[in-house]
């Protein structure tokens, strides 16, 4: 997979993860992107190491079910370390 459609991978992974998780996230389209793409990063890492799957296709189901689950993993991350903070 390409440089750029891994980027579209993530922004879309990103923008599913944050549809599917309840409540308000932080960040605009530049976090989201950053996030997804660390996900994507995350999900096929893990999809690799725990069922040996390739992520070489871009419209592969698996990459895009591991996608989304490694922006859902960064975001509740991401949600719990800089959360709603109270003044």
């Amino acid at each position: 997979m390409g440089f750029f459609a891994f980027l579209i991978l993530g922004l879309i992974a990103g923008v599913i993860a944050r549809i599917i998780l309840p409540g308000k996230q932080p960040g605009g389209f530049w976090l989201t992107l950053l996030l997804g793409v660390l996900g994507a990063m995350l999900g096929g890492w893990l999809g690799g190491l725990l069922f040996d799957i390739s992520f070489d296709e871009f419209w592969s189901w698996q990459s895009w079910l591991f996608s989304v689950i490694g922006a859902i993993i960064v975001i509740l991350i991401v949600q719990a370390i800089f959360g709603r903070r109270k003044a």
